[in-house]
């Protein structure tokens, strides 16, 4: 049978001391404490090999050096959120800004907002990053968390006292109807999972720089083997288009792959622009035209804005970063 776990009373017991005393020696709290006291206790720890309960440790400190990052684990992932192209690009970033920040980073995937805050409150955490929750979310957390938080990626309209860093989605889809429609095309379509949010910002964006008509809108399903099954359905309408702008590269890599697969030539028949600029871009061929934020600057920004918070410092509710279109072999000119 396992041994029954060595506990802080068990310990205070045996040397006929208060738990409170016990506690203090293991925290390191013991300008109270006589030398001989703490050397007993000391003594006593490791001779019955006791385990602290790492969590008990840091909810006794003022800091934990700890800083979360949530993703949502969106259905859309289907249980793979973290090899997520752009999600793995900037959990890359956050751990280099932790670090430098003498800080530790804590990964988690969840759904719900309750489990936020159990996870926050269980290693008492001095932040939290978010990655990919909606308004809802942030408001719901903002009133039943005292631990601050910033928005790395997600929706986030202007709520109060939400500290949103974001990128110019809207411009950046502008970018790509520009670019396109300055080179030519005239029947493009923009693909989504959704019609909402982030989203919804890069295909307005996207129809406004194309110039409104002939800029179409796909939704496209959210499970993998249904969106293969979509884009063989609908393949003569991709063929139609003379150009496809994906709301993300994983989308834009995706159906390229596809319409190779069918006998499409990419840039030749259709050109293809995606979104984020992940590494992922210039290791494909043809290389992938794609809209680029700056991921590392995001998660520079993320944690001092953190600090900031923790320090009760004043500071902008939304910060909102520039992109820039990244011309590659995926898009060329049309003639007409």
């Amino acid at each position: 049978m396992e041994e029954r776990r060595v506990r802080i009373s068990d310990i205070a017991e045996e040397l006929g001391l208060s738990t409170a005393t016990v506690s203090n020696v293991l925290h390191g709290k013991t300008n109270k404490i006589s030398d001989e006291t703490v050397k007993r206790v000391q003594a006593l720890l490791e001779e019955r090999q006791y385990v602290p309960s790492m969590a008990g440790i840091l909810l006794a400190q003022n800091s934990s050096k700890i800083i979360g990052v949530v993703i949502n684990d969106h259905e859309k992932y289907e249980n793979h959120a973290l090899e997520d192209i752009f999600i793995a690009s900037s959990l890359n970033y956050l751990s280099t800004e932790i670090e430098k920040s003498g800080q530790f980073m804590m990964i988690k995937k969840t759904t719900d907002p309750e489990e936020i805050i159990r996870f926050a409150s269980m290693w008492n955490m001095d932040g939290l990053v978010l990655i990919g929750f909606c308004d809802e979310d942030y408001v719901y957390l903002r009133q039943h968390m005292r631990i601050p938080f910033v928005v790395y990626d997600g929706y986030c309209d202007g709520a109060e006292r939400i500290y949103n860093i974001t990128i110019d989605n809207y411009d950046g889809g502008f970018q790509v109807g520009e670019y396109l429609a300055k080179n030519g095309h005239r029947h493009a379509v923009c693909i989504s999972d959704n019609e909402v949010c982030v989203d919804k910002e890069r295909y307005e964006g996207f129809r406004a720089g194309f110039g409104g008509e002939g800029a179409d809108f796909m939704l496209i399903p959210m499970q993998k083997e249904k969106r293969q099954a979509y884009y063989l359905k609908n393949l003569e309408r991709l063929r139609s288009y003379s150009a496809i702008f994906a709301v993300s590269d994983y989308y834009a890599i995706e159906v390229m792959h596809f319409l190779k697969e069918k006998g499409v030539l990419v840039p030749d028949q259709i050109s293809i622009v995606g979104f984020d600029d992940t590494p992922m871009c210039s290791q494909i061929s043809p290389t992938l035209t794609s809209v680029k934020q700056d991921v590392a600057l995001r998660a520079k920004i993320a944690i001092e804005k953190l600090r900031e918070l923790k320090e009760k410092k004043e500071t902008e509710t939304t910060i909102r970063l520039p992109v820039t279109l990244i011309k590659r072999e995926s898009a060329c000119k049309v003639e007409n």
